[in-house]
């Protein structure tokens, strides 16, 4: 096991505007299923919960915002060099980066495609209203809203097996994928190290 790994360069490692996207992201993920209302249709759209689903509905936009940002600035950004990894590894890690994507998407248009069939607005914090564009299709909105809340546990799921990967990574591999998405400044622990 290498423990006396170099230090990485910036070039290493993903930009500071990445990085920042990639936590923001990951919070607001988190933050945006921990406010989720759940339960039927009369308990989401009940008067007394219009703060905790203008909330809810606030931090979802604001994932679905990051997740395009996220994917122009990739496009825009350099990308550290792949860790060396063997390719079962590989190809685990690029699907569920894939998924994770697909579902950064697809977890707020759920959203937005349930709320409007079943002729809800989406109501932002702020008053901020998108109303609903599709005309009622009330039960195709219900179907929808719970193909949202299915998409919604695996989103996490699949973040906790990302960050399972990436402590895997430091851990026993003693790689550095995890500090790619770390800042300089934050100094990590290595396994292996007594300071």
């Amino acid at each position: 096991m290498n423990t006396t790994l170099a230090p990485l360069k910036p070039t290493d490692r993903f930009g500071g505007f990445a990085q920042l996207l990639h936590w923001l992201t990951a919070i607001l993920v988190l933050a945006a299923f921990s406010t989720g209302l759940g339960g039927p249709e009369q308990h989401v759209y009940a008067a007394s919960r219009d703060f905790d689903r203008q909330l809810h509905e606030t931090l979802g936009m604001a994932v679905f915002v990051l997740a395009i940002i996220r994917v122009i600035w990739m496009r825009l950004d350099s990308r550290p060099a792949q860790q060396a990894v063997s390719r079962l590894l590989h190809i685990g890690a690029k699907s569920v980066q894939g998924l994770l994507y697909l579902l950064l998407f697809a977890v707020p248009m759920t959203a937005i495609a349930g709320a409007w069939l079943g002729n809800h607005p989406i109501i932002l914090l702020g008053g901020v209203e998108l109303p609903a564009l599709f005309g009622d299709a009330h039960d195709l909105g219900q179907s929808i809203a719970e193909i949202h809340t299915w998409l919604g546990d695996a989103i996490l799921w699949l973040a906790g097996l990302h960050a399972v990967a990436a402590i895997y990574h430091h851990v026993i591999l003693q790689d550095q994928v995890l500090e790619t998405m770390l800042p300089r400044w934050l100094k990590v622990w290595r396994p292996g190290n007594r300071q």
